[in-house]
């Protein structure tokens, strides 16, 4: 699957798309510093890419760094307010750190 998100790139580097996707991947193969860089492409591409932001926050709590997977959580929810997928996750971040009344 990696293999044809990076045929993909060498197409169009510029696809945000494809750099989320690639770092959802590497985020479920638990290469998370790889997956980071991944969003961070597909967020200096696109900044207002909502879903990217989501899964930086993701792969930020799969590190167990659920304060700054709430930052990311934030500003997707900045852009897309109605997510209930985000504000799922902020929460389930918000409940780890026992922020209990802030969910």
């Amino acid at each position: 699957m990696i293999a044809c998100y990076d045929r993909t790139l060498n197409i169009d580097p510029g696809y945000a798309y494809a750099w989320n996707n690639k770092g959802i991947t590497l985020d479920k193969l638990k290469r998370y510093e790889e997956a980071l860089t991944c969003c961070d492409r597909a967020l200096e591409i696109n900044p207002t890419f909502a879903l990217a932001w989501f899964n930086k926050g993701l792969v930020l709590d799969d590190l167990r760094r659920c304060e700054e997977a709430i930052g990311y959580y934030d500003r997707a929810l900045g852009i897309d307010a109605n997510d209930a997928m985000t504000w799922n996750n902020k929460g389930a971040s918000l409940d780890k750190l026992k922020r209990y009344e802030e969910r």
